[in-house]
């Protein structure tokens, strides 16, 4: 009997141990995915950032039994962890946040996120928003260890599943793996913003999972938007006991619940709506609107430089074919490419050298380029880096450049009005550039050809960030001329 109890007893002590040690690891998952302020800048700091502060101060005092945090008084803000994250990594998560996020305290908006949490704060209201410019999908930079056949496969029925049964579950959050028995192993998350309705939830994972399947078969790949989060690996980055069973949520018959669910909705939502409509229309006959300015997702500053698969550009291009070729100058030929989601853009082949510093200030200028934002600046879109290839994405310019209008087959065609408004605009642009950007930029090759424009006829200056890039030799840093003769 004595040795019984000890056995039991030293059974007991093993298992505190060992339930009590893993309670006690702590992983944040606080890798940065994802930073980015607005280019707004708030007109009284001091105050705006005593307020910031106090809001900061309330989301952490609302985790100690929460995941989530939300304030609207007296700065918009939103906090959430991953569900997996235990209360203490969920707060150590927010620390690291909020440490990130204060370097940006002097625009009225400002955005991280985290492998394990995000955190945003705004000037105007933004909880409802799921999906906007800024979405991105960010890709492992190595092939997973289980090789490429049935991993790709896997992965993609992973994330569809996923993001099927997300926008169905309470808190718009679950967990899966899949494999075994011979097929890789994979580990993926979906999760939304509580915030954010199921239908947004289930638009914005849409989305998602277009940004990050072409990222097998990488071992890696996550996406990021304003209201979701979508992420697979081959390794686990999650405990078994968050394994969630999919089956019941891919369904798609509703049941009796859902057909009740549905006809007593469509009874209220039928008399909602025509309230609603009388009540906007009263509205928007009697309150003038006012303009978003702290919409942060909406700008390209938050963007960052969008990393693109190579081969997705690869195919876009058509393998960087002669009949896709817009152009060419000294910095590289330009191609025009169609992504998989349809949207027309421009992919830039540089030829800036290929030494570990040319490499370097590839990246460390294209982040820096990725903030700028103007109306007659063609915006840069993303990069790509593979191998010896350094490829620039752009947004697509429908009616090509200046100097196809001035000497080429559309000479004579613009009247004075669309020449005025080309002349103002290329002033404007090379005035951001020289005054307004927080880093002076100078062009140094201005002429028709890098003057494109949208359909509009309004102007975008190009290639003014490459100035940046060219060899030490070449450095705009120089006084000697540069540019064409």
């Amino acid at each position: 009997m004595r040795m019984k109890i000890s056995h039991f007893l030293y059974l007991s002590f093993s298992f505190i141990i060992f339930f009590f040690g893993h309670l006690t690891t702590s992983d944040p998952q606080a890798n940065l995915l994802n930073k980015g302020y607005s280019q707004y800048n708030v007109t009284s700091p001091s105050a705006f950032i005593s307020n910031l502060n106090s809001t900061l101060a309330e989301l952490r005092s609302q985790l100690n039994s929460n995941r989530f945090a939300i304030a609207q008084r007296p700065v918009y803000a939103l906090f959430q962890c991953r569900a997996y994250l235990s209360t203490t990594d969920c707060i150590a998560c927010f620390d690291k946040a909020q440490s990130q996020i204060q370097t940006c305290l002097a625009a009225n908006g400002a955005r991280v996120i985290y492998d394990g949490c995000f955190l945003r704060y705004e000037s105007n209201g933004f909880f409802d928003q799921t999906t906007l410019p800024g979405n991105v999908g960010l890709c492992g930079n190595k092939t997973t260890a289980s090789g490429s056949s049935g991993f790709v496969e896997a992965i993609d029925g992973l994330l569809t599943d996923l993001s099927t049964a997300a926008p169905r579950m309470e808190g718009y959050f679950t967990a899966a793996r899949r494999g075994g028995a011979g097929a890789p192993i994979v580990y993926g998350v979906a999760q939304c913003a509580l915030t954010v309705s199921e239908g947004g939830c289930e638009q914005c994972l849409k989305v998602a999972y277009g940004n990050v399947e072409g990222c097998p078969p990488d071992a890696d790949g996550r996406a990021v938007d304003a209201g979701c989060f979508l992420r697979y690996s081959d390794t686990a980055f999650f405990s078994d006991d968050q394994v969630t069973d999919l089956t019941p949520f891919l369904r798609t018959g509703g049941g009796s619940s859902k057909k009740k669910k549905a006809i007593i909705g469509g009874v209220v939502g039928g008399g909602a709506f025509v309230l609603l409509l009388l009540l906007f229309i009263f509205l928007r006959r009697s309150k003038p609107k006012k303009p978003q300015k702290g919409d942060i997702l909406g700008v390209t500053e938050l963007q960052g430089p969008v990393n693109y698969h190579y081969n997705d550009l690869k195919s876009a291009t058509k393998n960087f074919s002669e009949e896709n070729k817009l152009g060419e100058g000294g910095f590289g030929d330009v191609y025009k490419g169609v992504l998989k989601n349809g949207k027309i853009v421009a992919v830039k082949k540089l030829m800036i050298g290929q030494s570990r510093r040319a490499r370097a200030d590839f990246e460390s200028e294209v982040k820096l380029i990725s903030n700028v934002h103007h109306r007659n600046l063609v915006r840069l879109l993303g990069c790509c880096s593979k191998g010896s290839e350094l490829l620039l994405v752009y947004e697509y310019m429908a009616n090509s450049s200046l100097d196809k209008f001035l000497f080429g087959n559309g000479r004579g065609s613009l009247n004075w009005k669309q020449r005025f408004d080309i002349i103002v605009g290329v002033a404007r642009g090379l005035a951001y550039l020289h005054k307004e950007f927080h880093v002076c930029i100078i062009h140094r090759d201005i002429k028709p050809s890098n003057i494109l424009l949208d359909d509009n006829f309004q102007p975008r200056i190009v290639d003014f960030e490459l100035a940046r890039l060219l060899p030490e030799d070449r450095s705009h840093r120089r006084t000697k001329f540069a540019g064409t003769l």
